[in-house]
């Protein structure tokens, strides 16, 4: 069988004050609809997605989170093109 894929992203931490985690969306069309991909808050800069399927055309944004909840405007977007087995 082959192996299932995945992505790792990765990005600059916020610099913004009081960030305490980030959230991940995760789109199949450029500009959205995104849809969140943590289950929880990521205090890491750092994020692996290996729920995608091959073949697949993925867009990635990224919000910093601070410790009252309140989300930031959607990072700039990566694009991810998983390979067909």
């Amino acid at each position: 069988a082959p192996l299932p894929h995945s992505v790792d992203l990765s990005w600059s931490a916020s610099s913004g004050s009081g960030v305490v985690g980030y959230n991940i969306y995760r789109g199949t069309k450029t500009g959205g609809p995104y849809n969140k991909v943590n289950s929880s808050l990521n205090t890491d800069t750092t994020f692996t997605d290996s729920s995608v399927t091959a073949g697949a055309t993925y867009f990635y944004v990224v919000t910093a989170v601070d410790g009252a909840g309140t989300e930031s405007p959607f990072s700039n977007e990566a694009k991810a093109v998983i390979p067909t087995p």
